[in-house]
């Protein structure tokens, strides 16, 4: 819920805005860049603490958890509530370890503005530059906090010209203490971030704090500060500029509200976390959503939408809670009573769903103890995936085990403990296993039909290559002449509700433009079910026809190191079919960056480490998925047989002497009832 879509949506609105004093500002870092330090400072600044807590104490006012105190991380994101000069803030902690950065993207969704933090001695690391590609991507407005600025070799000029040509030239520092030579030198540079802003300074001499606002919400702008959370330096610093300078959200009188997280509180009692973005909730108020898309009504007459009352309305600050008798626009609360919201879901006049950005590249099997039933562990562990939803769990059925996906060797620990505490179960997990992904390189048409006895259905759908990192996007061309609206509903369900498989190695699709094309019901025979099955063999059957890609994960990554490794270090990229630039030379050590498969990098770092005596570093990000390196080796290991999946069939089924035929998916052409909608040109199949 981003300024920026806010503004696009408010445009449509007939009635009038509510302006809110409340803001909800997040804090972000790379781990042990001291983010919980200064949540505890700003805590400490405004009153809301006697003490200032530390991490390593196991005292810290956000880290409320046991594995937190246990760890010295902060695995949860927390809220905090404190005032400011008459601004009231929502203070939203979230995890800086990698292995947990998915929930902290969860909270990007329903942020105001957020504070990044650096640390001086580490510079923009790998992790921070993911940060601030997520920030762009949700348009969150910026402040940043150079901390441990007490360490000794800490150069604010230097710094600073660090994060403008690392991550944006708008990061313009700001100075107000007494001790500054000129209290407004920040104004000309500003003013250079926008070009109406220039000519009024250069008119005028000044710049408003609204001017300034306008110029954040915008992020052309980002005020950068400098100081000490554990020695409470800079601190008050950032809340005046926060006080002066953070963009005043507006909201509408309508009713909505954008849930971020789901949670167990006391007595094992589910939580909704969510932002209300417009009008107020009560306590018994009548709240209707959309499902999940794993639950989605099976029929094509079910509502795709749930109505339910919340029972309670809380505000939590740390591990304490206040009951709300009502949550203005713009409150971020807990609301209990409700069963079908999830995780980037949306309510009141809040539609669609959030496409997460970080997601798990590797995939393991989950052990459970000798004895123990693995039908009844998997559908106990369903409630942990509303929690965590990047572990989409599943049952491999050829395998008999559960398959979960995590992020990193610390999350695995981590779910271990919690489950050990939740279920009272010993797991553990198997080694990681690189989780790929197919698409098609050209269009197609895939065709389904369900016509067992009493049964009709037939389903034409388009795929058609879509952008990298695209994903899966959905649609129809169907008028509704042709086919009842409440059946296209019901088949784009069905095209959402399921990972769908590939034909290569049978990993996830993904890449695609799946459009609905065609498509035939019958009066009396036809049940929700039969487009169920339709659709699933359309898919598949599309995909026996295209020409397929295998796409593996692959990592952006910066290595720094000494001059007398840089040769050891390019062997290495080369033999791991990473792509290099540089070497860069910075003083005694060089820089070199590039893109290589995750298969072949993600435990690279040792090796680093080793080499280089421990003088080296290697940051990665998660660049995307692209091309495999090595497509062929990985679908000769794989083996997998798509016509053999009987899971995932793509053989349809019709009517023939009053009872079901199965017909082979490369015949279904032959007796499909309803004409071909893509030309034969652009059809692989049919070309040549």
């Amino acid at each position: 819920w981003s300024l920026v879509t806010r503004g696009t949506f408010l445009g449509t609105m007939e009635q009038k805005l509510i302006q809110s004093r409340h803001l909800n500002i997040g804090i972000l870092a790379h781990v042990d860049a001291g983010k919980t330090t200064l949540a505890e400072s700003l805590l400490f600044t405004c009153g809301m603490i006697r003490k200032s807590g530390r991490v390593d104490h196991g005292d810290a006012f956000l880290d409320t958890h046991a594995l937190e105190k246990q760890r010295g991380i902060t695995i949860f994101s927390k809220l905090a509530q404190l005032s400011w000069k008459g601004r009231s803030i929502t203070l939203v902690d979230t995890p800086g370890h990698e292995d947990f950065g998915a929930e902290m993207e969860r909270t990007l969704q329903v942020l105001d503005c957020t504070i990044l933090v650096i640390s001086a001695g580490d510079g923009i690391t790998g992790h921070d530059r993911t940060l601030w590609r997520l920030l762009a991507r949700y348009q969150v407005p910026v402040f940043l906090f150079v901390n441990k600025m007490d360490q000794p070799g800490s150069d604010r000029e230097r710094l600073l010209a660090l994060l403008k040509e690392g991550l944006d030239n708008g990061i313009v520092a700001f100075d107000f203490s007494e001790e500054s030579a000129d209290p407004d030198s920040w104004m000309e540079e500003a003013a250079l971030c926008d070009e109406e802003m220039l000519e009024q300074y250069l008119e005028n001499g000044t710049i408003t704090p609204a001017d300034c606002a306008q110029m954040i919400a915008a992020r052309k702008l980002f005020p950068c500060y400098f100081g000490s959370a554990l020695k409470n330096t800079g601190v008050e610093a950032l809340l005046e500029g926060i006080g002066r300078f953070a963009p005043v959200p507006v909201y509408p009188q309508t009713f909505g509200a954008r849930v971020f997280k789901i949670a167990r509180g006391q007595d094992a009692r589910r939580e909704t976390w969510l932002k209300v973005t417009g009008g107020q909730l009560c306590p018994r108020q009548l709240l209707q959503g959309e499902y999940p898309p794993s639950r989605l009504p099976g029929t094509g007459e079910g509502s795709e939408y749930w109505e339910e009352k919340a029972h309670r309305v809380i505000l939590p600050s740390g591990a304490g809670e206040t009951q709300l008798s009502v949550a203005d626009a713009g409150t971020i609360c807990v609301v209990t009573g409700l069963h079908d919201t999830f995780a980037g879901g949306g309510l009141g006049y809040e539609r669609g769903s959030t496409a997460w950005y970080l997601e798990p590249v590797l995939t393991y099997a989950l052990h459970l103890p000798e004895g123990c039933d693995v039908y009844q562990t998997y559908r106990r562990l369903g409630q942990l995936e509303e929690e965590i939803p990047e572990l989409h769990l599943s049952w491999q059925e050829s395998l008999q085990e559960i398959h979960a996906r995590m992020m990193g060797e610390v999350q695995i620990e981590v779910l271990e403990q919690l489950i050990g505490q939740r279920f009272g179960l010993q797991v553990s997990f198997g080694e990681g296993k690189i989780l790929y992904k197919e698409t098609i390189l050209s269009p197609c048409e895939g065709v389904g039909h369900f016509e067992p006895l009493r049964h009709y259905a037939e389903v034409h759908l388009i795929l058609e290559p879509g952008e990298r990192g695209s994903g899966l996007v959905f649609g129809s061309s169907v008028s509704t002449d042709d086919l009842k609206e409440n059946w296209q509903r019901l088949i784009l369900t069905h095209l959402r509700e399921k990972t769908h498989a590939g034909v290569l190695t049978g990993s996830p699709i993904t890449d695609m433009k799946i459009t609905l094309s065609a498509g035939r019901a019958h009066l009396k025979h036809t049940e929700g079910g039969d487009f169920r099955q339709a659709t699933y063999r359309a898919i598949r059957q599309g995909l026996m026809r295209a020409r397929c890609e295998l796409l593996e994960p692959f990592y952006d990554y910066l290595l720094e190191l000494p001059r007398s490794c840089v040769g050891k270090a390019m062997h290495d990229l080369q033999r791991m079919n990473a792509s290099i630039e540089g070497p860069l030379e910075q003083g005694d050590s060089c820089l070199l960056r590039g893109r290589g498969p995750v298969s072949t990098m993600w435990q690279y770092q040792t090796q680093v480490l080793s080499y280089t005596g421990g003088q080296g570093r290697l940051s990665c990000t998660l660049a995307g998925y692209y091309p495999c390196h090595n497509q062929e080796e990985v679908i000769a290991e794989r083996a997998y047989d798509p016509e053999a999946d009987t899971e995932n069939p793509a053989d349809s089924v019709f009517c023939s002497h009053g009872a079901g035929r199965v017909v082979p998916w490369n015949e279904v052409e032959a007796h499909m009832h309803l004409e071909a909608t893509l030309s034969p040109g652009t059809d692989p199949m049919k070309q040549g």
